[in-house]
C-alpha cells in the first residue's frame, strides 16, 4: 500500500480544517498555507489524499455532469439498472478514474450497516481503498464472492476501519476439481459464502481474455490457456468464470477447481455493479450485459460509446438476416 493510502487518524482535524478553508471559505491553498504554516504543495497533497480517501466528496450538480444518453442508451440495450458513465479523458488514468466512480456510486447507496459483496482486480481495489471511511462511519461490512485472500488484502488493508471483513478462507483455485468441492464443504468457508449471497449490493470487475489480463498476471492461469479459453468462445470472465459472447458460461474444467460464488448465485444479489472501462473490454462488457451478470455499470464514454455501436451493429446484422 502507497503512502498516498496510508491515512492517520491525527491528521483528521487538520485535513477537515483544509478541507473547510477549501472548499467552504473558497481560499486559495497559498492563503491556507499561511494560515496553517504549511507549504502550498502540502495543502494540495492534503486534499487530494482526502479525495482518494473518501473523507472529501465532491458532487457535480449540473445537467452536463455525466453522459446522460450513453447511460440511457446503455440501460435501453441491456435492461440494466442503472448505468453511470464517466466524461472520457484521453486514456490516462482509466482504471483510478473508474475505480473513483464506483465508490462515488456505491456512497450514494450503501446505507447504515448493509453488507458489500466484493470481487477482486485493480479496479475494484482502487474502489475499496477510496470507500474506507464511509465503510467505517456506516459501519458496513465487506464479504468475498471468492478464495484467494491475498487478491484482497490491497483493497480491504486500506479498509482497516470497517468493521467487519470477512474472505473466504481458501485459494482462488486449487489444484484440482476434489480439492475444490472438498473446500466447498468446509463450515468456514460455507459460512462466508453463504453470507456473501445476502449482500444486498456486489462491486465486481470485468477481465479480458488479453494476456495482459489480471488473473494471468497474478499467477492464477497461464497464456497457453488464455489461448485455449478463446478457441472455445471466451470474451471475458467475472470473478475468474467465462463466458461467451452471449453471455453464456462455458463449461471448462478451469472452472471446476474454482473457489468462490458462480455467475448465477452473483446474479441473485439484488444490486450487481460492475466497474470496467477500455477497448480491450469492450466485448467482455457487452457480453456480460447480454448475460444478465450485472445489472448497474459504471464505465467511461469511450467504452460507452463502443459498446452501444457494437450492440447496435449486431442487432442490424440480426435483422437483415431475419432472426
Amino acid at each position: 500500500m502507497s503512502d498516498d493510502n496510508k491515512y492517520e487518524h491525527h491528521d483528521a482535524e487538520l485535513l477537515s480544517r483544509v478541507a473547510w478553508y477549501y472548499y467552504h471559505d473558497g481560499m486559495t491553498q497559498s492563503e491556507i498555507g499561511t494560515i496553517l504554516n504549511l507549504s502550498r504543495i502540502k495543502i494540495s497533497r492534503m486534499l487530494e489524499k482526502g479525495r482518494k480517501m473518501g473523507l472529501i466528496h465532491i458532487h457535480i450538480n449540473s445537467s452536463y455532469g455525466g453522459c446522460f444518453e450513453l447511460e440511457s442508451r446503455l440501460q435501453q440495450l441491456f435492461g440494466l439498472q442503472e448505468a453511470r458513465v464517466i466524461p472520457a479523458d484521453n486514456g490516462q488514468h482509466s482504471v483510478e478514474r473508474i475505480a473513483e466512480a464506483a465508490s462515488q456510486y456505491l456512497m450514494g447507496k450503501l446505507n447504515e450497516a448493509d453488507l458489500l459483496a466484493v470481487g477482486w482486480g485493480a479496479t475494484v481495489m482502487g474502489a475499496l481503498q477510496r470507500l474506507a471511511q464511509t465503510l467505517s462511519h456506516r459501519d458496513i461490512s465487506l464479504v468475498s464472492l471468492t478464495g484467494g485472500v491475498a487478491a484482497y488484502i490491497e483493497g480491504v488493508a486500506t479498509g482497516r476501519t470497517a468493521q467487519n471483513v470477512h474472505l473466504i478462507p481458501a485459494p482462488l483455485m486449487v489444484s484440482s476439481p476434489e480439492l475444490a468441492q472438498s473446500l466447498k464443504v468446509e463450515r468456514h468457508v460455507v459460512d462466508v459464502m453463504d453470507m456473501a449471497r445476502t449482500a444486498n449490493y456486489a462491486l465486481v470487475g470485468v477481465g479480458s481474455v488479453a494476456n495482459q489480463a489480471t488473473l494471468i498476471t497474478s499467477g492464477y492461469a497461464t497464456g497457453s490457456q488464455f489461448e485455449a479459453f478463446r478457441r472455445q468462445g471466451a470474451v471475458g470472465d467475472i470473478i475468474a468464470i467465462f463466458y461467451d459472447k452471449d453471455g453464456n458460461v462455458l463449461d471448462l474444467p478451469f472452472h471446476d477447481n474454482l473457489i468462490g460464488l458462480d455467475l448465477q448465485a452473483l446474479r441473485e444479489i439484488p444490486n450487481v455493479v460492475a466497474a470496467a472501462c477500455g477497448q480491450n473490454k469492450v466485448e467482455a462488457i457487452r457480453a456480460a450485459a447480454r448475460g444478465k451478470h450485472f445489472n448497474v455499470l459504471i464505465t467511461d464514454e469511450p467504452t460507452a460509446l463502443a459498446i452501444i455501436e457494437g450492440e447496435s451493429h449486431e442487432k442490424e446484422r440480426g435483422i437483415r438476416s431475419g432472426d
